[in-house]
């Protein structure tokens, strides 16, 4: 299917937000994620099913000064 992810058309097989952000890479990494404009908590990103065409946010934390 594909997604959304920070305004760039993706194709995953992913089935959930979870399962999205593992395959990108984000698997232990600290981030904030949406979808469709909703935050999702990372407790609940398995239990947050992707829909074709979802738009999907994932920001990691930036350090600067």
């Amino acid at each position: 299917m594909q997604v959304l992810v920070n305004g760039e058309a993706v194709a995953t097989d992913a089935g959930t937000l979870n399962e999205l952000c593992v395959s990108l890479g984000y698997a232990d990494a600290k981030v904030a994620t949406a979808v469709n404009g909703a935050f999702v908590a990372a407790g609940d990103r398995t239990a947050t099913l992707l829909r074709p065409a979802d738009k999907v946010e994932i920001v990691a934390p930036r350090q600067g000064g």
